[in-house]
């Protein structure tokens, strides 16, 4: 059996298994659902096998599907990347960037994409945010040219490209009684109602790691999805947390007090990723090195006497 699917059914396929509706795909390529549904219906009937199946409001897509998937990313990626190498030989940068970041990292990517963006105006950015297992998800499908971590999977076969210091800090409520205190201890620290992020977050997976090498373990009073909303809880004397330092200096840490708790920071470093197997596109390999070359401006210190 041979099939020649159109550019366009790929798109169309790709859309639909990254926005996970009809509806959502066709207001992604600005198609309407009839049109979307007649491609993906075009494409369907090409391969001969369904490609996926309706279940409830989600869609689980067949072997069929998956490998059809894989291989639309495979084939729009090298088009794009010829693109993009057509535009280098004649002196231009041009093309899309596609970057997978932490949540912590949204803090700071944006101060590099923005010099980035004025040197090169011709290229565009297609930004995603999510919590780490989200972004290894992400990696895991190839659908990303570099993401961001500060504790990238272990068992993935990535080229990685340390480039930022990641302290996680304590942090109370300023009018919080150790807000004052010049020394705590890791195991007074433990007792204190805790604020927690979700699992599968970047900053809960480098605490646990922590806590375990401690042998500790945390009076958890709440668990939380986003650092602002940590922060606010905080602010608020919900109880104390851990976060990246980075949060505080991007994030504002007014009505908070970083705690001089012993043993912490917790130190990590920001990494930017790639598959060792995946070509870097042109555009990825200059923001890369754009990257490397530039130290961020802004401050991150730790004044705590357990540092």
């Amino acid at each position: 059996m041979r099939i020649k699917p159109t550019l366009r059914q790929l798109e169309v396929l790709l859309a639909l298994k990254e926005s996970g509706s009809v509806s959502a795909a066709a207001e992604r390529l600005h198609l309407t659902q009839p049109t979307v549904s007649m491609q993906l219906k075009k494409l369907t009937d090409m391969v001969g096998m369904p490609l996926y199946h309706q279940i409830g409001r989600r869609l689980q897509f067949s072997d069929a599907g998956k490998r059809t998937v894989a291989t639309a990313r495979e084939v729009l990626e090298n088009l794009d990347r010829l693109q993009m190498d057509l535009a280098d030989l004649q002196g231009l940068k041009q093309g899309t960037l596609r970057l997978g970041v932490v949540t912590t990292a949204k803090y700071f990517i944006p101060h590099l994409l923005g010099d980035f963006c004025e040197r090169y105006p011709q290229i565009e950015i297609d930004f995603k945010v999510g919590n780490r297992q989200q972004v290894i998800d992400r990696l895991s499908e190839g659908r990303d040219d570099l993401y961001v971590f500060s504790h990238p999977p272990e068992d993935a076969p990535l080229t990685l490209h340390p480039f930022l210091d990641n302290p996680l800090v304590a942090i109370a409520a300023d009018t919080h009684p150790w807000a004052k205190r010049k020394s705590i201890s890791l195991a007074e620290f433990a007792t204190e109602p805790f604020l927690i992020r979700e699992k599968g977050s970047g900053t809960r997976y480098a605490l646990e790691r922590f806590l375990k090498k401690q042998r500790l373990k945390l009076n958890v009073r709440m668990t939380v999805e986003s650092n602002e909303a940590i922060r606010h809880s905080v602010m608020s004397g919900l109880g104390v947390s851990i976060l990246s330092q980075h949060t505080l200096a991007f994030g504002g840490d007014a009505g908070l007090a970083i705690l001089p708790v012993e043993g912490l920071p917790i130190s990590s470093r920001w990494s930017m990723a790639h598959h060792k197997g995946k070509p870097l596109t042109p555009v990825a390999d200059t923001f890369l090195r754009w990257a490397e070359q530039r130290t961020l401006s802004y401050p991150i210190e730790y004044g705590g006497e357990g540092s």
